[in-house]
């Protein structure tokens, strides 16, 4: 297995930070840049310091030089929406891939961004050929991709909830509604008054009910799968944990179906997909934590399919997938790297 050289762009962040712990154990990565916008002068490990005695890298200002001059092979962004795609249309440009942690590219429509973004893309041509990173569902794509683009956390608990079901014609495709609970570190790591500890702490909230950003993402990925057009009413909430996501999904069945027979149909649906776990008993955020699994429980209450699904937020959420597309551009297991 040839080492990759990687770069990692906006190393301040809690996804970067679990991204260098994984990479620093995946024997095809070696760390040899990394970029940041602010505190410059500092290091990796000052901004993340359990990786003290791990990681000697300096934080630099980004620039493709900087990535020459390293001789980078591949490039992890973890820069904001925004942000990211003027860095990542760049490092392309230099011919190095690219797995873009932020929304940039994940959406396809130019309607849908404006619509829901209230902005255009901002690398419209890299986006044409942009895959979006889902291993479960783009394999054979992401395999070649030069640009992939890492799916949100909320959405992959959506979309891996109802694949199985749309597969099958199972569900009003536009009956579904996706109750989602997310962990404070799903805001990330610059301060803001929503998260401020006395603010969350003891108390759930609900924002941005039917109008969450994730919500074109859902939809996107269920219509290629759905014979109709798909609808996703998402209402997420923030809850006084720091990392993980419960979402509860519901929708109206087309057919009359058992719990047996739907959780049967899971289970070999996801066969093959390594990690992916179909439980027969209710799921948890903590049986997720620290992992890449995503945990799934289907069953029918009251006339409803109803599909429980967890993930820890950071890391099957976002640098943990990431490292699995990583591993699929570059044809190695997708567990290598992953099995903690």
């Amino acid at each position: 297995m040839k080492k990759q050289r990687i770069a990692i762009l906006g190393a301040s962040g809690y996804t970067a930070g679990e991204l260098a712990g994984i990479l620093l154990r995946h024997p095809g990565a070696e760390i040899v840049a990394a970029t940041s916008r602010k505190n410059e002068s500092l290091t990796f490990a000052d901004h993340h310091p359990r990786l003290r005695s791990r990681i000697d890298l300096a934080c630099e200002p980004f620039h493709p030089e900087l990535l020459a001059s390293k001789q980078v092979d591949f490039v992890f962004s973890c820069l904001p929406h925004g942000a990211s795609a003027n860095a990542v249309k760049q490092v392309l440009s230099l011919g190095i891939r690219v797995v873009d942690l932020s929304a940039d590219y994940r959406i396809r429509s130019p309607e849908d961004q404006l619509l829901w973004y209230g902005e255009g893309h901002h690398d419209p041509e890299n986006l044409k050929h942009a895959i979006y990173g889902l291993p479960e569902m783009e394999a054979s794509k992401i395999a070649n991709a030069q640009l992939v683009a890492n799916p949100g956390c909320y959405p992959q608990t959506v979309i891996l909830s109802m694949a199985p079901l749309l597969h099958r014609d199972l569900i009003d495709a536009e009956s579904i509604v996706a109750d989602c609970k997310s962990g404070i570190s799903g805001a990330g790591r610059s301060p803001k008054l929503g998260t401020h500890f006395p603010e969350c702490n003891e108390s759930v909230s609900a924002y941005q009910v039917g109008i969450h950003r994730h919500t074109p993402e859902m939809e996107q990925a269920l219509n290629a799968l759905s014979k109709r057009k798909s609808r996703v009413l998402f209402i997420p909430h923030l809850i006084p944990m720091d990392r993980g996501i419960f979402a509860t999904v519901v929708a109206i069945p087309t057919t009359d179906v058992s719990p047996t027979d739907l959780l049967n149909h899971f289970k070999y649906y996801y066969s093959q997909k390594p990690f992916i776990r179909i439980v027969q008993s209710l799921p948890a955020t903590k049986n997720t934590t620290n992992t890449n699994f995503i945990d799934i429980h289907p069953t029918v209450a009251r006339g409803k399919i109803v599909v429980l699904a967890c993930l820890d937020n950071l890391i099957r959420g976002a640098c943990g997938v990431a490292v699995q597309n990583f591993n699929i551009m570059n044809g190695w297991c997708q567990k290598t790297g992953l099995e903690i």
